[in-house]
């Protein structure tokens, strides 16, 4: 071992308060994962001390397939050593023209039959930006509705969307004219009536989109998600998505889905609006596009294509390591049979965060689809609300997640006031680290409960 790296071991704690002092006071995972992590290989990720630690927040869901899996790995080394185009702006290449064969070969086949795609920036926030330009302009319309609790990114449109206040509270200037609409939530009911208030929420949005006296202008686009992340794993009923492509195509408003998180396998399906059977009129994607890489784009039906040259641009819209990372992700995930063996999992998954809720009062929710699952942590002795249910309590998510830490396990919390415990584990989590991950919590669940 050489001097240098000997001497970087024994300052771990140097190297994190280094660039803890530098960094900005907007970090958000290293302040609570006050580690230096060195190096990872599927799930597992280690710190320079040589501790292995379960990955269960895989870069926000990014890492669908894990960190450094062989098969991307290879497919970017073997690119790079061929003197091919490593950014190419929207030019044409072969690794272009590869990457958007295999992404029309994962589209449901009637939404691919008509759609267009859009490069945009690599981050998922610039291509629901690019949506939002793309669909005032073919409508000539400037109101957007978006949903209580939804996360659609920090740039000035996407956050105009975003439920979350933190944010936004000493931000003027976002983008006028956004209006939000109650979303499904049986366990936090905003009508408080529980597992039926999605038929209020239909109702609600029915009557907004119809009524002279509204006071919302007809809007350019719904924007959605299937399952929220960053607000709590909540997944949207079935019948409610359905209810909802019906009445926006009866009002002629344009439906956009955001499946940046929920996209390429993480629910059990390819696309998580596909367990419903609907047909979006765009669909936004990122993190797993890219096989780990930054890429980020918009698909969307031929009819809305108002777009002239230039009207959305990014330097790096042609990331070629991306296209090629992204292509390898896509091939793994028709070929291995991924998408099913998630269905599974999440299935199993379920069964075995169900039994922690039964011996752990402070579980009061567990909700999710395939490999995505939120635990709502709660004071099981606080006040009940209108639906029935304690209070959340972010507190003690934080310790949860502390404790979960310290057993060697990652993941994140979110929701409402941070007490939801999130798993977002690689999708090629095997049975045995799914046992390993449910044991960990258990023992971190049993510690805070005492």
């Amino acid at each position: 071992m050489s001097e240098h790296r000997a001497a970087d071991i024994a300052t771990t704690s140097a190297m994190y308060d280094f660039v803890q002092e530098r960094e900005s006071a907007a970090r958000t995972y290293a302040n609570r994962f006050k580690l230096v992590f060195e190096r990872a290989s599927g799930m597992r990720l280690y710190d320079l001390e040589g501790r292995e630690y379960l990955d269960c927040l895989a870069a926000a869901g990014t890492l669908a397939l894990g960190h450094n899996h062989p098969r991307i790995q290879g497919a970017v080394e073997e690119f790079l050593g061929s003197g091919a185009l490593q950014q190419a702006l929207d030019l044409t290449t072969p690794v272009k023209y590869h990457f958007l064969k295999r992404l029309y070969q994962c589209l449901p086949a009637r939404f691919a039959e008509n759609a267009r795609v859009q490069f945009c920036g690599p981050t998922g926030a610039d291509a629901i930006e690019a949506a939002l330009k793309l669909f005032k302009t073919a409508t000539k319309r400037n109101s957007i509705i978006a949903f209580h609790g939804a996360y659609h990114g920090m740039t000035s449109g996407s956050l105009a969307l975003t439920g979350n206040l933190t944010a936004k509270n000493f931000m003027g200037g976002l983008m006028p004219d956004v209006h939000f609409m109650p979303y499904p939530h049986p366990y936090r009911c905003p009508f408080g009536l529980g597992v039926e208030g999605y038929r209020a929420s239909l109702a609600y949005m029915e009557q907004v989109l119809s009524d002279p006296e509204s006071g919302i202008t007809l809007p350019a686009a719904v924007v959605v998600e299937v399952v929220q992340g960053e607000g709590g794993v909540i997944p949207a009923p079935i019948d409610w998505l359905r209810g909802l492509r019906r009445i926006t195509a009866e009002a002629e408003v344009p439906l956009i889905i955001d499946e940046i998180q929920t996209g390429f396998g993480r629910t059990g399906e390819m696309f998580a609006f596909e367990a419903a059977d609907i047909e979006p009129d765009a669909v936004v994607v990122s993190k797993a596009l890219g096989g780990g890489y930054p890429l980020a784009l918009m698909l969307y039906h031929k009819r809305y294509d108002a777009w002239t040259p230039g009207a959305h641009a990014g330097t790096f819209r042609g990331n070629q390591i991306a296209m090629v990372a992204g292509t390898a992700t896509m091939d793994i995930l028709l070929e291995d049979e991924l998408i099913k063996a998630v269905q599974e999992k999440g299935e199993y998954l379920a069964v075995r965060l169900a039994e922690l809720a039964d011996r752990y009062p402070r579980v009061g929710d567990v909700r999710g689809r395939g490999l995505m699952w939120g635990l709502e942590i709660v004071d099981p002795d606080g006040p009940l609300d209108m639906v029935g249910n304690p209070p959340p309590d972010g507190m003690a998510a934080r310790a949860i997640q502390r404790e979960c830490l310290a057993n060697g396990l990652i993941l994140e919390t979110g929701g409402r006031h941070g007490s939801v415990v999130r798993i977002l584990p690689p999708l090629i989590i095997n049975p045995l680290e799914l046992d390993e991950v449910v044991a960990r919590l258990d023992r971190a669940l049993c510690a805070i409960h005492g």
